[in-house]
């Protein structure tokens, strides 16, 4: 499967008051793993930026000056999206901030999922660690991701970041059937979204290469979390 992992930053939080996208940035995976293909650019709002989404951007007025607009990167975005799977925290904040755009470009652009399905990992946060904060740097640090060179909000970096992120909170033997037919199986249950995870999932075995590659995943979270990472504490718990 086809899955990009996307973030965008703003002049303000509210679209529909005419605030505009600012960087777009996204990672492409490819069974689970990127492939080292991005998509990022900075964009002229056409409008000052609020001083607070500046604090949290590190971007200025002055830095997009001489950015390319919207609709000059629209064709290039929307081709780089198209048929996936996009992975986005809060995604009714970044698909509505797009869509806002493509709505300023006219009805024959359409809307973001008209392109690509959408899968908010907030929500799944959510369901996953309930009564917790569930923001990217609460997750990074949950789950073992480092995040040590997020000083301010940035698209690209948090793209990354929250693919890092994606990944451990979906590393669990469960199957995951985005297509399934409801009167074909009776025993699926627990939908998230729409991910229906089975009840009996089927366990596949780990190929040596596989292990290797798990081992150096998890030898990295371990440096990265200055110790014992909280994968390989479950590792060991696990075995012992």
């Amino acid at each position: 499967m086809r899955q990009v992992v996307l973030d965008t930053e703003t002049t303000g939080l509210e679209a529909h008051l005419g605030h505009r996208l600012v960087e777009i940035g996204a990672v492409e995976m490819i069974g689970r793993r990127p492939t080292g293909r991005n998509f990022h650019t900075y964009l002229n709002p056409e409008r000052k930026i609020d001083e607070e989404a500046s604090k949290v951007t590190g971007i200025k007025d002055e830095d997009l000056v001489d950015q390319p607009l919207f609709r000059d990167k629209v064709d290039e975005f929307l081709e780089f999206i198209r048929g996936a799977e996009l992975i986005i925290h809060n995604a009714a904040f970044d698909v509505g901030f797009i869509d806002a755009e493509l709505k300023r470009l006219g009805p024959n652009y359409g809307s973001t999922t008209d392109y690509a399905s959408v899968l908010d990992t907030l929500t799944m946060a959510r369901t996953m660690y309930p009564g917790q904060r569930n923001s990217l740097d609460a997750l990074c640090k949950r789950l073992g991701v480092d995040n040590s060179r997020r000083d301010v909000h940035g698209g690209l970096l948090d793209a990354q970041l929250l693919a890092d992120v994606y990944v451990a909170m979906t590393s669990g033997q469960v199957v995951l059937d985005l297509a399934f037919d409801a009167s074909a199986d009776h025993g699926r249950t627990n939908v998230l979204g729409d991910i229906v995870i089975t009840r009996r999932p089927v366990v596949r075995r780990a190929t040596a290469e596989e292990l290797e590659l798990h081992t150096s995943r998890l030898d990295a979270l371990d440096k990265a979390a200055g110790g014992q990472s909280v994968w390989r504490k479950l590792e060991s718990e696990t075995i012992h």
